[in-house]
């Protein structure tokens, strides 16, 4: 576990975003009931709830198409993981009577840290990905104009640094994590 400045709780001080994951776990369906209501239970402005999921479990239609879509770069490892989840949020769609929450982008991003917090409770990681084919996935999952895909969460079992044979991944996976210190992040403080 990396060093953070004061102490935190394991389940956030330990939580990072692998590009390896092991190819034979499967995530159970009691696991991803888990994830998914985490992210369910999340807050959200006005109890809005702003977020919707396309959950595939590796070995299954959902989860080969989710791949279709990743960038190139993503492509390589993000097959391994046993779980892909796209993370949608509802839209502002002029003229309708849809219900629109201008804080939904940031109620999504509360959604998904849920689901990974809980994700590492149940000894997976997540590394969320934003580059991939949103119009792909709307078109192949027949999303509606009131959701919006926004990124992408690959859901596994770690993998060990074997797995990663492109020198740039592996590079970037042994490396220590680091984080700008506090008094670069908080402008003011009292």
């Amino acid at each position: 576990m990396d060093e953070t400045g004061v102490p935190l709780h394991p389940l956030l001080a330990g939580r990072w975003s692998p590009a390896r994951f092991d190819p034979e776990h499967v995530v159970s369906e009691a696991e991803l009931a888990s994830l998914l209501e985490a992210a369910r239970w999340a807050p959200s402005a006005g109890n809005s709830q702003p977020w919707s999921f396309l959950a595939g479990r590796r070995g299954d239609p959902v989860h080969a198409r989710l791949v279709r879509y990743l960038a190139g770069s993503s492509a390589r490892w993000v097959p391994d993981a046993g779980l892909l989840v796209a993370n949608l949020c509802h839209r502002h769609v002029e003229d309708t009577d849809w219900d629109y929450s201008e804080f939904a982008l940031y109620d999504l991003g509360q959604a998904v840290a849920h689901l990974s917090v809980q994700a590492h409770h149940e000894g997976l990681h997540v590394h969320q990905m934003a580059g991939f084919d949103k119009d792909g996935v709307r078109s192949a999952f027949g999303v509606d104009e009131r959701f919006d895909p926004v990124t992408v969460a690959a859901v596994g079992v770690l993998a060990g640094p074997e797995a990663l044979t492109n020198d740039v991944l592996r590079e970037r996976e042994v490396a220590p994590r680091t984080r700008l210190p506090l008094d670069e992040i908080v402008l003011v403080q009292a």
